[in-house]
């Protein structure tokens, strides 16, 4: 451990401290790091990559590289993560010309300078689930509790799907800040299907505008099965969410069934898992030979002039069944639903993929229209923005969280995945995702979007940052609100050391006077906190803790709890 011997290294200590050790402090506001960054360039602090290195260090001179590729992943962060491609490559290179696989504090500063601000987010916590090892336990545990279900059928009609076992059963989400996890059968390829219908709306609304897009599709949900041949009053497809809404929409995607897989939309698939693709000797050929009644609606769509003009309908239902059998796994399919919970832009790259516009129509009808002829009951249920599909998967989207596919073949009777419906509905009975949880008063339901950890360090923390900053009048907040004043750090120092040897004999006077704290407690190093004062040149917080201990004998130190009541009241 790093002995440290000033106040703002007793914060510092309880940070590092908290990070590995326990549940990471919640820091209540961004003061503190700014005055950091302000000593930091001043020449007073370590850099943000010494502050990384002393956190995962632990005190240690050096840090094995398994543990510092195990504590990114405990972020959420993975090593292939493009957005760590600099430090990865930096740390292999470095690696080769170490003897024992570990880094020292040099070394390590150069591994990770190129991407200190995303690791500095990860290990300080700021991503949008920050205790996210917790999170993935009670993911771990709603998988679980889906995989003992047996009810629901493999899809048939299609003969390619009915080869897929029911057994396999797959969870993958990805958040907005990037953070991955996944349980079971999550590299298993398959198919799209229906999934692939709300990607095609987007990127035909990302391409022409809505106005465009809904002069040929509706908005409304349709009531009926989703390959019935029925439009509404106006002679369009109810919306993209169906098949007669979905086959329209592929007649305005602009590329072709070629240069699709070069859309930066589905090119994330790609550079995630270099999977993306569809096959044609196998699903699209079964696609396309079952597609009887796929083959209807178009040439209905046509007789009924829904597509725009010039349009070859056999050639675009060569193309509707292909991008039905793209092929995905769960986890590059949960970073294209994290694209969309991101307001369009690839958590994994940085780069934005569709129009706000997009996403947001997309979401919308997700939510109304996504789930078949279940898509009411999820709503009510649920309460968030889905497509689901034959093949088994459900693309579920948290907005502003993250991304989630899950997938499993066996479907109840509407042609949703049996498990991915029990998952979707025990996560939202979990945590308030719901649409309309109020995020305040629904105290019954966990929220992964504020930070736990233990509330006795954040206490200390907060403490000591008052004291630390001379803020008597938190320092006043926290005495009425019953906290003990004379809590101590991982280092046994408590806000009488930090201000003393910080200098703010207000501080010290309110703690003595008021509080009634101990004047001589003793640090791990058996300093008191007029050795502190004295140290640091503050003569007159030695002054006032010299008069003090002489007005108060070390027996008399603490006064019964009458006295010190009435004295809190008078200071406040």
């Amino acid at each position: 451990r790093v002995q440290f011997c000033c106040s703002f290294c007793s914060l510092l200590n309880i940070f590092l401290a908290g990070i590995l050790a326990r549940p990471l402090i919640t820091w209540t506001t961004v003061a503190f790091w700014q005055h950091m960054d302000l000593r930091r360039k001043a020449g007073i602090l370590p850099s943000l990559e010494d502050l990384l290195f002393y956190t995962i260090a632990e005190g240690q001179e050096k840090i094995p590289a398994h543990k510092f590729t195990t504590a990114l992943k405990a972020t959420g962060l993975r090593t292939g993560d493009p957005r760590l491609k600099e430090c990865m490559e930096m740390l292999k290179v470095t690696l080769k010309t170490t003897s024992d696989g570990a880094l020292d504090r040099h070394l390590f500063k150069k591994c990770v300078q190129s991407n200190i601000v995303l690791l500095t987010q990860a290990f300080r916590k700021k991503f949008v689930i920050p205790d996210f090892q917790p999170f993935c336990a009670h993911v771990d545990d709603l998988y679980e509790n889906a995989k003992s279900l047996s009810g629901g059928q493999v899809a048939d009609y299609i003969p390619q799907l009915a080869r897929f076992s029911p057994d396999l059963w797959g969870v993958a989400l990805c958040t907005v800040d990037g953070q991955r996890h996944t349980a079971g059968d999550t590299k298993v390829p398959f198919c799209l299907q229906s999934c692939v219908k709300p990607l095609k709306y987007a990127i035909a609304v990302h391409d022409h505008g809505t106005e465009y897009v809904h002069r040929f599709i509706g908005k409304e949900p349709s009531g009926l099965r989703f390959n019935k041949l029925f439009l509404n009053e106006d002679d369009k497809p109810h919306n993209p969410m169906v098949n007669a809404g979905a086959i329209v929409c592929t007649s305005l995607i602009k590329v072709s069934p070629v240069s699709i897989f070069c859309h930066k939309l589905l090119w994330t698939f790609i550079l995630e898992t270099n999977h993306l693709k569809y096959k044609r000797t196998f699903s699209f050929q079964s696609e396309r030979e079952s597609g009887d009644r796929n083959f209807a609606i178009g040439y209905y769509l046509k007789e009924k002039k829904c597509f725009p003009e010039g349009t070859d309908m056999t050639a675009i239902l060569d193309f509707y069944f292909q991008l039905c059998s793209i092929e995905v796994t769960c986890e590059s399919a949960s970073v294209m639903a994290a694209t969309l919970a991101n307001g369009g832009f690839c958590p994994i790259t940085g780069e934005r993929v569709l129009s706000p516009e997009a996403v947001r129509n997309t979401l919308s009808l997700m939510h109304s229209c996504g789930m078949y002829d279940f898509s009411g009951q999820f709503a009510f249920h649920v309460g968030l923005p889905a497509k689901s599909g034959v093949a088994g998967g459900i693309l579920l989207v948290v907005p502003n969280v993250m991304g989630v596919m899950c997938w499993s073949p066996p479907l109840d009777k509407l042609g949703n995945s049996v498990r991915g419906i029990q998952f979707c509905t025990d996560l939202v009975s979990l945590f308030n995702f719901h649409n309309y949880d109020n995020l305040r008063h629904f105290a019954k339901k966990l929220d992964p979007r504020r930070e736990g950890g233990d509330q006795r360090v954040k206490s200390v923390i907060n403490l000591l940052f008052a004291a630390y900053t001379g803020d008597v009048s938190a320092l006043r907040r926290f005495a009425l609100s019953s906290m003990d004043m004379e809590q101590r750090d991982y280092d046994s120092r408590t806000a009488l050391h930090v201000a003393a040897a910080e200098g703010h004999a207000e501080v010290v006077r309110f703690l003595l006077e008021a509080c009634k704290v101990n004047p001589v407690p003793k640090d791990r190093w058996g300093n008191t906190p007029m050795d502190e004062a004295v140290h640091f040149g503050h003569h007159d917080v030695v002054t006032i803790l010299r008069d003090y201990h002489n007005k108060y004998s070390p027996q008399d130190s603490t006064p019964d709890k009458q006295d010190a009541e009435k004295n809190l009241d008078g200071m406040l």
